[in-house]
């Protein structure tokens, strides 16, 4: 844990990183960019883990492979999805606290109105140009957040981030989004499927682009149509990490499931976060009736790197 983060209460504005309008946009649009929500000390060394990560995939080739001709729909191939990875990271102690940062925590009670919210999705995006054909179709998210459709309960859905951990210009390939608003106009009103080349084009029309510098944070929510866009720059790299929250006990949403990952180095964050960090994937703050004298116990030994002196002080009978 950076020293910053130790020092920042999660619920405090006193270090606030958005605003109220930051907020309403990303209600009202769904979509709500703010550069400059990281510092570069922040992510200068989740950069060079990318980089050891990462770097070594660059390809050989500058053009984008099976580059469509222009003005045609992109679709979804697996190529899009390789440099892909999945909390906990072998990396810094900083990587692997990036997505349960207080400020996004912050950011995610504000935005869903809720006190309590639940990390439900952290993955890496590594892009190369001439890696694959990233062009593709608008579309939302929820497809593969729930089985079900987007709630009508603000509450009930989802803030998903994406950090820009480099420059993301058009030319490396940034996000382009269509605001609720201007998709509701041609589509109808809380329509979130756009399954015909006239819905498809109708969308492009008035699509935007997400570019930004580094240090930047994208909100948008699960129901708000985007497509990724290919690199055209040559030799060109896009490194961004992708966050999502829910409210606490919404089992209506999930992506990833951290307990299937218990084999994976969970020590620098187990050993690093606070209390309200770990409590956003699951774990009980202390003083909660989970916390037995056999629970501690036996979590002790389960993890005996994890410094659990919090949990100690408010374990029953002390």
């Amino acid at each position: 844990m950076t020293e910053a983060q130790a020092d920042t209460p999660v619920s405090s504005t006193e270090h606030r990183r958005f605003s109220e309008a930051d907020v309403e946009r990303w209600r009202r649009d769904g979509f709500a960019i703010v550069p400059g929500f990281f510092t570069p000390d922040e992510i200068m060394p989740v950069v060079a883990d990318y980089e050891r990560l990462y770097g070594g995939r660059r390809p050989d080739a500058a053009e984008v492979m099976n580059r469509k001709g222009e003005g045609q729909i992109g679709r979804f191939n697996r190529h899009q999805f390789m440099n892909v990875d999945t909390l906990p990271y072998d990396g810094s102690v900083e990587m692997n606290l990036l997505s349960l940062h207080p400020a996004l925590i912050d950011f995610a009670r504000a935005a869903l109105g809720v006190p309590d919210v639940h990390l439900y999705q952290s993955h890496t995006w590594a892009k190369f140009t001439g890696e694959a054909d990233f062009d593709q179709p608008f579309h939302c998210d929820f497809g593969n957040h729930t089985l079900t459709v987007p709630s009508d309960e603000p509450c009930r859905r989802t803030i998903d981030f994406i950090v820009y951990l480099t420059d993301v210009t058009d030319a490396h390939g940034a996000l382009h989004y269509v605001t609720k608003p201007d998709a509701w106009e041609v589509l109808g009103e809380g329509e979130v499927l756009a399954n015909t080349a006239e819905q498809q084009a109708a969308l492009k029309a008035r699509e935007r682009s997400a570019a930004a510098p580094a240090g930047t944070l994208v909100a948008h929510g699960i129901d708000t149509f985007h497509r990724g866009t290919n690199l055209t720059l040559k030799g060109a790299h896009r490194y961004t990490m992708t966050v999502g929250y829910k409210a606490a006990g919404n089992d209506q949403i999930g992506f990833h499931v951290w307990q299937v990952s218990a084999d994976r180095n969970w020590a620098p964050i187990l050993a690093n976060a606070i209390p309200e960090q770990l409590a956003v994937l699951g774990i009980p703050p202390p003083g909660d009736p989970f916390w037995t004298p056999r629970t501690l116990a036996l979590t002790r030994a389960r993890w005996p790197d994890w410094d659990m002196q919090a949990w100690l002080d408010r374990a029953p009978g002390r």
